[in-house]
């Protein structure tokens, strides 16, 4: 949600300093991902396949999601996507410290 509205002092908050995310571009840190997410119009999007699973202080969530919007000038993919995204609980809340993107 805070991806498609822009607001991005969230999105910041949300992702751990030490954050590491891959795609089948490769690897991206904190920064690099944040640049990217900069670029991205999302209009809409939808989730499906939702599944968590906790251990400790850390969560994983596995999930498909589908995009409709830009990334600067081109689509971002409409086909739907497998995430995983491994949140943490520390003091200020939870936070992301790892995330993976594949698709089918």
């Amino acid at each position: 949600k805070e991806l498609a509205a822009a607001n991005w002092v969230e999105v910041e908050r949300a992702l751990a300093s030490n954050y590491v995310g891959t795609t089948p571009a490769g690897t991206l840190d904190r920064a690099a991902t944040l640049e990217q997410y900069r670029q991205w119009r999302v209009k809409d999007y939808s989730l499906g396949d939702v599944k968590t699973e906790m251990n400790g202080n850390t969560i994983v969530v596995t999930y498909t999601i589908t995009l409709n919007g830009t990334a600067g000038a081109q689509p971002l993919p409409s086909a739907p996507q497998h995430m995983m995204t491994v949140w943490q609980q520390q003091k200020r809340g939870w936070i992301v410290i790892a995330h993976s993107v594949s698709q089918p």
